[in-house]
C-alpha cells in the first residue's frame, strides 16, 4: 500500500558491498550484488477528510512536512485527527476562560479621618 499523499511505496534495486576484491581483479572477490525490495517508511495515521475520521498510510516525509506547515503556520495538504481534536479542544477552554471573566479585587486601605476644611483657631 502506497504512502496517501506522494504515492511513495516499494521500488526494487540492488544491494552494493564496499568489498574492494583482490588486486588483479578477479571474478571471484568482486563485491556482490544482490536484488532487493527498498520499502518507504510508511506511518499509520488518522486523517479528516471530506469531514470523516480515515485511518490511511503516510510516509514520514510527508508527516515531517505536514507538522512544518502547522509549525510556520501555512496551510498543510492534510488535518491530522489528532491535532484536530487538540485545535477544538483549545479553542473550547478559550471561551471558558472568557465566560468566566474574574472580578478585579481592590486592596484594603486603612481608613483615615475624613479631612475638615475647618480654620483652627490662633492662640493670643
Amino acid at each position: 500500500m502506497p504512502c496517501y499523499h506522494c504515492e511513495k511505496g516499494m521500488l526494487f534495486g540492488r544491494t552494493h558491498t564496499h568489498h574492494r576484491g583482490v588486486a588483479g581483479g578477479r571474478w571471484k572477490k568482486r563485491a556482490p550484488k544482490k536484488q532487493r525490495i527498498f520499502v518507504a517508511n510508511l506511518q499509520p495515521v488518522n486523517l479528516i477528510i471530506d469531514g470523516k475520521e480515515k485511518r490511511v498510510k503516510l510516509c514520514t516525509k510527508c508527516i515531517k512536512r505536514v507538522k512544518k506547515d502547522i509549525r510556520d503556520g501555512k496551510r498543510p495538504f492534510v488535518t491530522f485527527a489528532k491535532l484536530q481534536l487538540k485545535n477544538e479542544v483549545k479553542k473550547a477552554e478559550k471561551e471558558e476562560k472568557k465566560q468566566q471573566v474574574k472580578p478585579v479585587q481592590k486592596k484594603a486601605s486603612k481608613k483615615s479621618k475624613p479631612k475638615t476644611n475647618v480654620p483652627l483657631e490662633k492662640k493670643e
